[in-house]
């Protein structure tokens, strides 16, 4: 299993730090958790084109996790030739709806579809790169996932839980990776949540949003849907993770010592291995032994 982090920021507009968008890879999968705006420019600096992506997994549809869905979705239509199976979705709902809005009949991108599924220069072009006419528009294939869902594939099994983020107005989850290899947790968006400490128990790295400095939060609306640093330390040393990265990180974290404190503060109360995440990072699902200065 290899863990790369795309977008590690927020909705906030950044060069450093895209909006939220992690990759997974295990086996022949290649699996996208979450796929916000820019997301998709680190995954092709990452070395993958969006045809090798066979599934895609949305723990929220906030723009910041999901921005970057249609550019996936039809590139991956565009440059597989119709020689790829459909890439599999999975989300809260209303996943279906919106994909339908974006792709179907009448959709954002109809005009687009109807164009590159009926003029001589698309279909040559499409033929080109193997495809057999007549050519089909893209038809991702959905899953609107609940609470405490498994998807069961081969390499993998991953478990859903409902996290606390922005409900009622959107269904929040958090997903629990189980491989030969180990175990990672990725929280999307959440604040303090019963549901996060049993979906991390005992995993080897966990993704988890922190979104704010402990003690700066506007108001109790703001602490329940998002994560202070020391509320994830004490998560995190609850549920004994083996490895903390912190992610969705706002600009707050880059002041002048901030992170020096940041780290202070939370290794007084975590004892396992504590990560920033940065766009393009590789976790290591096992942390390697200390190695002597040469």
């Amino acid at each position: 299993m290899r863990i790369r982090l795309l977008g590690t920021g927020t909705p906030k507009p950044s060069l450093k730090r895209m909006c939220s968008g992690h990759l997974v890879e295990i086996g022949n999968d290649v699996i996208l958790l979450d796929h916000g705006f820019g997301a998709h420019h680190r995954l092709l600096e990452a070395g993958i084109p969006a045809t090798r992506v066979s599934h895609m997994f949305f723990t929220h549809l906030h723009f910041d996790h999901f921005g970057d869905y249609a550019r996936l979705v039809l590139t991956r239509w565009d440059q597989g030739g119709g020689l790829l199976p459909e890439l599999k979705v999975y989300g809260p709902a209303p996943l279906l709806e919106l994909s339908d809005r974006l792709f179907g009949a009448n959709g954002v991108y109809d005009p687009d579809l109807v164009a590159r599924t009926s003029h001589g220069a698309s279909l040559c072009l499409y033929e080109a790169r193997g495809g057999t006419l007549p050519r089909l528009r893209p038809k991702p294939a959905i899953t609107e996932l609940k609470s405490g869902d498994m998807v069961r594939e081969r390499d993998w099994t991953l478990e859903t839980a409902m996290v606390s983020h922005f409900q009622p107005y959107l269904m929040s989850y958090g997903f629990r990776l189980e491989t030969s290899e180990g175990s990672f947790v990725y929280s999307g968006d959440s604040g303090p949540s019963d549901a996060m400490l049993r979906l991390a128990k005992d995993c080897d790295v966990l993704l988890h949003m922190c979104h704010y400095v402990a003690g700066t939060k506007y108001n109790a609306d703001f602490g329940g849907s998002c994560m202070s640093h020391m509320d994830l330390a004490e998560l995190a040393q609850q549920a004994n993770v083996g490895t903390l990265v912190l992610t969705h990180m706002t600009d707050q974290f880059d002041g002048p010592a901030v992170r020096e404190r940041v780290i202070s503060d939370m290794t007084k109360v975590y004892t396992g291995n504590l990560m920033f995440g940065e766009d393009l990072m590789v976790v290591p699902i096992k942390m390697p032994a200390l190695e002597k200065p040469l």
